[in-house]
């Protein structure tokens, strides 16, 4: 480990993707239409159990308030409670279905191209996901992860994107660029994770590393080739489709409605997405690289698996937050070959793996104020937390006293 001021120490890893992927058994990347179409028709199934369990809750709460007049601020209390369950697992089982788009958008669903594009198509769009036009954006993230000059996702900020000075650390004041108060940071963290992938699409703004129009849904966007246009634009009509269905179920069944069964658990998906990619892809411990030392798979590399809330993660999100780095190697590995493979990538790369076993709600609040920017020099960089202290180092340190 380097002395205090310096970067930690660290040699990237050196082997090809040919040598990783001979490591994992070819019988990983089968995929099967007939277990893939399982999950989905299990998520479809648990959607409308749900849905169905949301519409009781009211009639039955309504009834009991009738009968027991008494207790009608404890009948009130669990109908709340049961609205809020039915918010969480709702949110979770649309988030699946992301998932299961997701799939689709990598080829991982299956081998037919057809068959994948048309069930990602309408998965994707019913939760107001412009398909084609994000898939073509993600390849260009899975192509590009953890390069400083071409990724386009959780890229970090520089000092000189934040305006800090070189100099002794003392000598610079670090609330004045971090806004380092608990309710500061906690605001804009909420910010981020009900926000962030809203706007992410919706943007026409600039992204750090291209010039020019990066909404999704501008076909002449700078991310999108020529013969991408009619994709882009299929995605356009798949949200306005939904748009005229949002104006009609509110028409029909109220705005309150609406927002009950429907908006509520999506704005909630929003949040366990961006949580999920977040907590992916930021880390004190995860290197990103300029272009001098950077290659697809130390970019694959730079991920993080998470223990993402226990057994409800692995079953409703098909594990895409418990084993995101082999994904970001092999997107073609459908999820429920993913856990195997993982055994054999770790086996393979040692400590160039990474996982954590924090609780993801504060490992969340930890990253966020642990990961705030990279030095302007240097080829293998990491993160420097608010007061200008590589995160790793003390991270490190913690783990040595704990020993």
């Amino acid at each position: 480990m380097g002395v205090e001021g310096q970067a930690p120490e660290f040699t990237p890893m050196p082997w090809s993707i040919g040598e990783i992927r001979a490591a994992i058994p070819a019988r990983l990347f089968e995929r099967k239409n007939s277990t893939s179409l399982y999950y989905l028709a299990r998520d479809l199934v648990a959607a409308a159990v749900a849905w169905e369990f949301a519409t009781w809750i009211t009639p039955v709460a309504d009834m009991l308030k009738k009968t027991y007049p008494d207790h009608e601020t404890v009948i009130k209390l669990a109908e709340g409670v049961a609205w809020l369950t039915y918010w969480w697992f709702q949110s979770l089982i649309f988030t699946g279905l992301w998932v299961i788009g997701h799939e689709c958008g990598h080829g991982s669903f299956s081998a037919s191209r057809t068959l994948c594009d048309t069930i990602g198509f309408v998965v994707h769009t019913v939760i107001w996901t412009p398909y084609f036009s994000w898939r073509y954006v993600h390849h260009r993230h899975h192509a590009n992860h953890a390069s400083m000059e071409r990724d386009e996702v959780y890229v970090p900020k520089t000092r000189s994107d934040l305006g800090i000075p070189e100099g002794e650390k003392e000598s610079i004041d670090w609330s004045e660029h971090s806004g380092d108060t608990p309710i500061y940071i906690l605001g804009m963290l909420i910010r981020q994770q009900l926000l962030a992938f809203p706007a992410s699409t919706t943007s026409p703004g600039r992204k750090p590393t291209l010039n020019g129009e990066t909404s999704h849904f501008n076909p002449n966007a700078v991310f999108f080739k020529p013969e991408q246009r009619n994709g882009v634009i299929a995605s356009n009509i798949g949200i306005l489709a939904m748009i005229y269905a949002s104006k009609m179920a509110i028409s029909t069944y109220g705005a309150w409605s609406y927002m009950k069964y429907y908006f509520i658990p999506w704005m909630l998906v929003n949040h366990w997405f961006t949580m999920i990619t977040y907590l992916h892809h930021t880390d004190a411990e995860l290197p990103h690289y300029r272009s001098s030392q950077w290659n697809f798979q130390r970019g694959a590399a730079a991920t993080v698996d998470r223990d993402f809330l226990g057994w409800q993660g692995r079953f409703f999100l098909h594990d895409i937050a418990h084993y995101h780095v082999c994904h970001h190697f092999f997107p073609q590995i459908p999820h429920y070959h993913v856990e195997e493979a993982t055994k054999y990538l770790k086996e393979f790369i040692g400590e160039h793996y990474h996982r954590s076993s924090d609780y993801v709600f504060l490992a969340l609040w930890k990253t966020y104020n642990e990961c705030q920017f990279v030095e302007d020099k240097g080829d293998v960089l990491f993160y420097k937390n608010m007061k200008g202290e590589y995160a790793i180092k003390n991270r490190l340190a913690v783990k040595a006293r704990a020993a």
